[in-house]
């Protein structure tokens, strides 16, 4: 029986990744460098802050990773300042709701981009949960993120159905043995598919999921 939903934050519950690209592009641009659309889906989108720092700074020290990460997620929550939900989100937490499911954030994010992005979305009160990037020792694609959700909540993983819309995500989600929807917006969805998606959807508006749901409840 199904007893909760788990949710990634970035590109799942907002469509945030413009604004993390434009903030990248920012800092990279002092650097006398850029990323394209393509490869921040394909080399960036649900990696850990670290895995990203190394990929795009292979040169440089801990330190200076660090430095960076730290300027550029600032810099991601000044420009996020009007974040929309993905279209269905409010409707399913509302079934959610209804239902007493159990609900968690389970993201890489750091916990100041969760805390900033919740509130701007008004929906920080409704999650019981929050697992971020900074209290995990091994984040996505690692499933350990899920399996500390999984664990802090009492539940199997056949309980409950996670949300996700990276590679690296649904990676971890199907790792940790749960049926994972991904979230494919107008983007590839074989993809997402093969990194385990149970099935893919534009948006929680779509039918395919409720229907689902509706197998699960």
């Amino acid at each position: 029986m199904l007893r909760a939903l788990l949710f990634d934050l970035d590109g799942t519950m907002t469509d945030s990744d413009p604004v993390h690209l434009a903030a990248f592009n920012a800092m990279l641009s002092i650097r006398g460098g850029s990323l394209s659309e393509a490869d921040f889906r394909t080399k960036i989108s649900g990696k850990s802050n670290d895995e990203i720092a190394r990929a795009l700074l292979p040169d440089a020290d801990a330190a200076a990773r660090r430095a960076f990460n730290d300027e550029k997620e600032a810099m991601f929550r000044r420009m996020a300042s009007d974040l929309a939900e993905t279209a269905g989100l409010t409707r399913l937490l509302d079934w959610a709701e209804a239902r007493t499911l159990r609900l968690a954030i389970v993201s890489n994010a750091p916990a100041d981009n969760v805390t900033h992005m919740t509130e701007a979305l008004g929906i920080a009160r409704r999650f019981e949960l929050v697992i971020h990037g900074d209290a995990v020792k091994h984040p996505k694609p690692d499933p350990f993120p899920y399996l500390e959700a999984l664990s802090r909540f009492g539940l199997t993983a056949a309980e409950a159905i996670a949300f996700e819309d990276s590679v690296p995500g649904i990676r971890a989600a199907a790792g940790a043995g749960l049926a994972t929807v991904a979230i494919a917006g107008l983007g590839a969805i074989e993809p997402l598919k093969a990194a385990g998606a149970t099935f893919a959807i534009r948006d929680f508006e779509d039918e395919a999921l409720w229907a689902f749901l509706a197998e699960r409840s």
